[in-house]
Parts: C-alpha cells; sequence; structure tokens
C-alpha cells in the first residue's frame, strides 16, 4: 500500500462517478451511495430535501461528512481508495445550481431536489499495488 497525495487523491475521485458519503443520522452513523461529480475541490452530489443528510445539513447550516470513493481489483488486489473529510452544505447559488442540476443527473428512480457541496478539506488516499507474482 502506498499513500497518495492531494492533487492525485482529487485526480482519482474526479475519475469515477460513484462514492459513500458518511455522516451522522440522529445520532448514529448514515452511509449512502451517491454519484457525484467534482468541482474543483468541491464534491457535487444530489439529494433530497427529506433525506438524511439534506435535512442535517439544512438543519445546522453545514455538517462535517466523510466522502470515499475507490476503484479496486479483486482479482489483482490493485487499485486505490481516497477519504475526503469536509463541511456539507446546501447550494444555494441559482447558477451553481442550474449548472449542477444540468450535469449531475441522479442515479435513483425518486424525487432529488437540492445539491449538497462537500468542501475537501482533508484528504487521502492510497494506492493497493497488486500480488506481486509468486507472492500470495
Amino acid at each position: 500500500m502506498r499513500a497518495l497525495g492531494r492533487r492525485r487523491c482529487l485526480e482519482l475521485l474526479g475519475s469515477v462517478a460513484v462514492g459513500r458519503v458518511v455522516f451522522t443520522d440522529r445520532a448514529l452513523p448514515a452511509i449512502r451511495p451517491v454519484n457525484h461529480l467534482l468541482d474543483g475541490e468541491t464534491i457535487v452530489i444530489r439529494s433530497s430535501l427529506g433525506g438524511g443528510l439534506a435535512s442535517a445539513a439544512t438543519a445546522y447550516g453545514a455538517l462535517v461528512v466523510a466522502y470515499e470513493a475507490d476503484e479496486i481489483d479483486a482479482g489483482t488486489h490493485a487499485g486505490w481508495s481516497v477519504v475526503v473529510t469536509g463541511t456539507a452544505r446546501l447550494v444555494l447559488d441559482e447558477e451553481r445550481l442550474r449548472r449542477y442540476e444540468a450535469a449531475l443527473q441522479p442515479w435513483v428512480d425518486e424525487p432529488v431536489n437540492c445539491v449538497i457541496g462537500i468542501e475537501c478539506d482533508l484528504v487521502n488516499g492510497f494506492e493497493l499495488v497488486g500480488r506481486v507474482p509468486g507472492n500470495q
């Protein structure tokens, strides 16, 4: 396993469309798979205002979350994982909302009526280099 620098972590995060957001929902940890896009150093996801993450972000104005994305090949044991810790906030700027809504289509068949931006405050990642021939 090799540690990755911030820049490489963000490149990898931007190269995939799906990750997992980790947040607190009624004092318990919750994890949801979501599709995302990366805008600079902001992870952008869409959600429903009735959902746990959007409700918490609305209630507190901002919420500290973790976001994880990876790409790992089970056969070769090679790949990478990136974890971001940052502040999640509802995106309220009309221009940004229109741009994100056009660029990020939900993968779920349920209403999504808000956009959440997660600032990439702490960024950590590692690369799995895979199996070395002859080693188990």
